[in-house]
């Protein structure tokens, strides 16, 4: 799969100010009238940390934050790679698309993209993912779950002009390490991020997602 392309679109997300209502989510998937059980965004809810005795006193030490995930749309998309089909592509502003005339089901891209990004449609047996709202961005609009969030912690833009704008990070648990694929991502963590890498944590809601 070719990586050359004049410029690489993106999201930022702030997750500092995320307040988990998943306005997003819902968003996506009303533009995209997607069936039940399929999600191309979601918000992962992390929660850690125990209640701590302090003398005859127990203090919360509990933290939570909220992830809102899609399609990253990465500059090494490992989910093409062992497509026998070759339907996954890039095109040259930097989204990853599915050809669903080429698909056929085998649901190797599904298992190869560690994000979870790309989900199967159980009906249509074709793979399906967040395609950038490419209808929306080509009009000079927004993406529908940019538009959605009441705390704008959503923006999206060229992956470079959004760096220099927040930098942010690719990496925040439960990431896997950016160099595998990529992504043209950028996250803000919340306040509460760093001790996720440092005490135990966990997605308390992957029956959602």
């Amino acid at each position: 799969m070719s990586s050359s392309f004049v410029r690489q679109y993106a999201f930022h997300y702030d997750s500092s100010v995320c307040s988990g209502c998943k306005a997003c989510q819902g968003a996506c998937k009303d533009k995209n009238n997607l069936p039940a059980g399929v999600l191309w965004r979601r918000v992962y809810e992390v929660t850690g940390g125990s209640w701590k005795k302090e003398g005859g006193l127990w203090v919360p030490g509990v933290f939570a934050y909220n992830l809102s995930l899609a399609c990253h749309h990465c500059a090494k998309p490992i989910c093409g790679e062992g497509c026998p089909t070759k339907a996954i592509y890039k095109r040259d502003d930097g989204v990853v698309l599915i050809d669903t005339q080429a698909c056929i089901g085998c649901r190797y891209c599904e298992w190869a993209c560690p994000y979870g990004a790309i989900q199967f449609d159980a009906e249509r047996r074709l793979e399906t993912k967040c395609d950038f709202c490419i209808d929306l961005v080509g009009a000079g609009r927004p993406p529908a779950c940019v538009a959605a969030c009441p705390m704008r912690a959503l923006d999206f833009g060229d992956l470079d002009d959004l760096r220099k704008k927040y930098g942010g990070t690719s990496e925040i648990f439960p990431l896997p390490e950016a160099g595998v694929t990529e992504p043209a991502l950028l996250i803000k963590p919340h306040r509460d991020a760093a001790r996720a890498s440092k005490e135990t944590a966990e997605v308390a809601n992957w029956e959602e997602i």
